[in-house]
C-alpha cells in the first residue's frame, strides 16, 4: 500500500530526529491520508486515498 495522495501526489518525507544530546537517527512524517469515495462520469464510485488538506482545498473549491 503506497502512502501517497492519488490527487496531488504527496507522499513520505524524511529527515532526522534529533535529539538534545545531537545524535541523529532517521524518521519518517507521513502523509494525513483519508479514504473518499469519488463518482465516475458513468456512474460508478471509486475509492481512493486523498491528504487531508487536498480535501480541504477540494471542499472550499465546491462551495465557490
Amino acid at each position: 500500500m503506497a502512502r501517497r495522495c492519488d490527487v496531488t501526489g504527496k507522499g513520505p518525507l524524511v529527515g532526522n530526529n534529533v535529539s538534545h544530546a545531537n545524535n541523529k537517527t532517521k524518521r519518517r512524517q507521513l502523509p494525513n491520508l483519508r479514504s473518499v469515495k469519488i463518482k465516475l462520469e458513468d456512474g460508478t464510485t471509486k475509492r481512493i486515498k486523498v491528504a487531508a488538506s487536498t480535501l480541504r482545498t477540494m471542499k472550499k473549491k465546491a462551495s465557490q
